[in-house]
């Protein structure tokens, strides 16, 4: 196989491309503070940077003639509605659909909470108001769509024919099957009667802007919570494939919904303009600056990172050796930055979420190599369905866990990695961030 050749380390072709960046700043050399300060630093630094309080406002479109109708939809969409109301400086009223308890305070929008990653039936409701909201809009009126990672399920609409439940066993089945978001959110739409941009064909004559936190690699607006204020390109053909490819079996009337003759995809009469305004690139840079800040050789792997997380975990472990055989020329600690989504497929009855999978799989790839920390959390404070936003490791971690008796090959076998971090006590909870970019790693060698 192919190999290209970074510091030392032989890699496999095609792996995310490796950026070593510098910058003359002092140097550790006595009183290092933490390795776990330094990583919560890095990480609270790159929250800050795609908090919506921070890069909303200056994206806002100019006030319409009419009405302004906020409709927004996933994990960041109330702390963007709140933006909002804080920069706006006029009437304004709205509806926005978020997780359970990643809520804000917002006056003249109203915060709904549904459920996620399943969708249930307050998502359902929002959405049949979503629609008929946006129906009264009319030429002289602005609708600004306040879209995160999340908002697939979160606004859940079944396509004639189906039902929740349908949905509801589709998600479940494409959550457990290891699928890219880009497929989940392909198969989404095409079952949907608000996402791939049904919400914006509702708005008829009014103007759509759309301001865009994205979650998903390569940050297309389409695919971040499906699109619905996005006409979709794909077909039902493409949905079906990807059922095919992932396995997913479905009831008869579900492929039914998937057989029929396509329709044109969905356009508005009005203007339409959509934004990304939050990136994991954004968040990415975020924390390489306040690294240098701290003295810090960087080495990042990009914001694109995707595979089962268990691989990917071993990618970073092998540069990180790498790295630690041959130390930097002016003794600076060295730091592996990396965002993006990994995925896992589900095999095991264990819990925990792709980032503590990644953690408990990057401890068994390192086998207590000395010197090296790592931090992995979902920015939007949890990972999968848990109550943490992911753990760090340590050189000790895995022999800490063995005087406890546990087995860390077997629970990551059984998709455990959550107990094997709670009992270390090295989950990181946050609680809900309200802000949604995905994944974000940092390796340190101390």
């Amino acid at each position: 196989m192919k190999t290209v050749n970074f510091g030392g380390l032989a890699m496999f072709a095609g792996l995310p491309s490796v950026r070593k960046t510098m910058r003359a700043v002092p140097i550790f050399q006595e009183n290092r503070p933490s390795p776990r300060v330094v990583l919560r630093s890095l990480f609270n630094a790159a929250l800050s940077a795609v908090d919506p309080l921070q890069c909303v406002a200056r994206h806002l479109p100019a006030k319409p003639k009419g009405r302004t109708l906020v409709l927004g939809a996933g994990k960041a969409s109330a702390r963007m509605a709140l933006a909002v109301e804080q920069a706006w400086g006029g009437p304004l009223s709205g509806l926005v659909v978020t997780r359970y308890g990643h809520g804000a305070d917002c006056r003249h929008v109203e915060i709904v909470e549904a459920g996620h990653p399943v969708p249930d039936e307050a998502g359902v409701l929002a959405a049949r108001r979503m629609l008929d909201l946006a129906r009264t809009m009319g030429p002289d009126d602005l609708v600004l769509a306040l879209i995160s990672g999340g908002g697939s399920s979160l606004i859940t609409l079944p396509a004639n024919g189906l039902s929740i439940a349908d949905l509801k066993a589709v998600n479940v089945a494409l959550l457990r099957s290891g699928a890219h978001i880009r497929d989940m959110n392909l198969v989404r739409r095409h079952l949907s009667s608000i996402k791939g941009g049904r919400l914006a064909e509702a708005c008829g004559e009014a103007a759509v802007h759309t301001l865009v936190i994205s979650d998903v690699p390569g940050d297309d607006p389409a695919v971040v919570a499906s699109g619905p204020t996005v006409p979709d390109a794909s077909n039902p053909a493409d949905a079906l494939e990807v059922m095919r490819r992932y396995r997913i079996d479905v009831p008869a009337h579900v492929l039914g919904v998937l057989q029929r003759p396509v329709s044109p995809p969905p356009r508005g009469a009005g203007k339409r303009n959509v934004t990304v305004i939050a990136t994991a690139d954004d968040a990415l840079r975020a924390s390489i600056a306040h690294a240098h800040a701290l003295g810090l050789e960087v080495i990042s792997l990009g914001a694109a990172v995707e595979g089962e997380s268990r691989e990917v975990a071993k990618t970073h472990a092998a540069i990180a050796r790498g790295l630690r055989a041959s130390p930097s020329h002016d003794g600076r600690p060295r730091l592996i930055l990396s965002g993006g989504e990994t995925t896992v497929t589900v095999c095991g009855q264990g819990r925990g979420g792709r980032n503590s999978e990644f953690l408990l799989s990057l401890a068994l790839a390192l086998q207590g190599e000395p010197g090296i920390y790592a931090l992995a959390c979902d920015t939007d404070g949890i990972d999968g369905v848990e109550d943490n936003a992911g753990g760090f490791i340590d050189p000790e971690s895995l022999r800490r866990a063995s005087r406890l008796g546990l087995k860390s090959s077997a629970l990551l076998d059984n998709n455990d990695a959550y107990a094997f971090l709670n009992a270390l006590d090295d989950l990181i909870t946050t609680g809900p961030t309200r802000t949604n970019v995905n994944d974000f790693r940092a390796l340190l060698i101390y």
